[in-house]
């Protein structure tokens, strides 16, 4: 026999460590990108601000991040993400903190603004570490464990916004958590990841914007974010205010009822990414096991419509959580998709991309839903919107997407 013998893949303890390290950071991203949400019936009193402007307000932090993200895709395929993880956690811990001194409409757009711009590395960089390190087996467990912290920040946000913002007031809770974060950041420098590229393909050269756009399967995934995002994004921004100006809900039984959505998504996320784990170890192609997650997570995240049709607060929590658990379902592979069909080497790019279009849905549900609250002064119709989008969703994955395999890129440029 001949040629080098193959080297064994990251340890037990490495892809722990790592996935840990990734799913706090992650948590603090969305505790931060959901407090204002969270404050938002606190500061529509204290600013006298209309819906409209409300809206406004809870979807500046889409306008940069959407675009940002762009850049940040390109940026993780040239340099090293986990430096770039580091300097984006660092700029948007210290964000939060300038929050809670901005001053006025004004003051608090700019920082939200600001906010989205530091947060635009993160999913990138996530995507980018999980090709790189982890093989494709394990991808859908530690992209689970990430997708959990997207619900357990919110979880986190409102039921301490429910419990301590009437108290403390929202300034001096922004700055605590803008500070305190930072804890994180000397523990992800020691231990991020160290090792080499799993294959030689990091090391390739990355494909062109115009050949990632050229493939179908690329649009697939960006339409099928974007109606998946409108229907969590609406949930992140508006569900505190529906649950206290609809249901009459006070800001700490809003605290404590507004985590369960999020709690049954991160259910919902464990639970599909822990059987697509033994699924796909047990030999199962990853185009189903992928495609069923995607698909039959959106199309049973519908039953949201159901919800302000339901006079019992306790009847219309239980419908809202079963939506959010299909949600979680979907969650726990789309980007498991991603990272299959790009390769390390388009991993960075095409996430960036992919959130750029994804994120477009967090600029227009805050926005949307502010008007037709404003207009109609009920949420019916801002419901009836978001089950029309997820099941859009539903059926640009079941019809346009193909195999989930790793794509050949044909690299021609230098």
């Amino acid at each position: 026999m001949s040629g080098r013998p193959a080297r064994p893949g990251p340890g037990t303890t490495f892809l722990w460590r790592t996935s840990l390290l990734l799913f706090a950071s992650v948590v603090i991203n969305y505790v931060d990108r959901s407090n204002l949400s969270v404050a938002a019936p606190l500061l529509q009193r204290e600013l006298g601000l209309t819906p409209t402007k409300l809206g406004a307000l809870l979807s500046a932090f889409f306008w940069s991040y959407a675009v940002c993200l762009l850049v940040s895709g390109w940026l993780v395929d040239r340099f090293n993400e986990n430096w770039l993880m580091a300097a984006g956690f660092f700029l948007w811990s210290v964000t939060t903190a300038a929050t809670g001194l901005a001053e006025g409409f004004a003051g608090l757009f700019g920082m939200r603004l600001l906010l989205g711009l530091a947060e635009s590395v993160a999913f990138p960089t996530y995507s980018k570490i999980l090709a790189v390190n982890f093989s494709e087996n394990q991808r859908g467990l530690a992209n689970s464990l990430i997708d959990i912290g997207t619900k357990c920040g919110p979880v986190l946000a409102t039921l301490a916004g429910g419990l301590f913002l009437g108290r403390f007031g929202w300034r001096v809770c922004f700055v605590g958590l803008g500070v305190g974060a930072l804890i994180w950041l000397p523990c992800w420098i020691k231990w991020m990841p160290r090792r080499p590229a799993r294959s030689g393909t990091a090391a390739r050269p990355a494909p062109a914007w115009r050949e990632i756009l050229a493939r179908r399967s690329a649009w697939v995934t960006f339409g099928g974010m974007f109606c998946a995002n409108y229907f969590y994004y609406f949930l992140l921004t508006w569900l505190p205010s529906y649950l206290v100006q609809e249901r009459h809900f006070s800001m700490r039984l809003m605290g404590i009822t507004g985590t369960l959505p999020f709690l049954a998504a991160a259910a919902g996320t464990l639970a599909a990414g822990t059987l697509s784990y033994r699924a796909l170890s047990a030999g199962a192609s990853p185009t189903r096991v992928r495609k069923t997650c995607v698909v039959a997570g959106l199309g049973g995240a519908a039953v949201i419509g159901a919800v302000p049709l339901i006079s019992d607060a306790r009847g219309a929590l239980a419908v809202l959580s079963a939506a959010a658990l299909c949600y979680g379902v979907y969650a726990s592979s789309h980007w498991a998709i991603t990272q299959t069909l790009a390769g390390a080497g388009a991993v960075g790019r095409w996430t960036g991309l992919q959130s750029f279009a994804g994120n477009l849905a967090g600029v227009g549900a805050p926005l949307l839903t502010g008007l037709v609250v404003a207009r109609s002064g009920q949420y019916f119709f801002a419901f009836a919107v978001t089950t029309g989008v997820v099941l859009t969703g539903a059926g640009i994955y079941h019809f346009g997407l193909g195999k989930v395999e790793a794509i050949r890129w044909d690299i021609r440029h230098p």
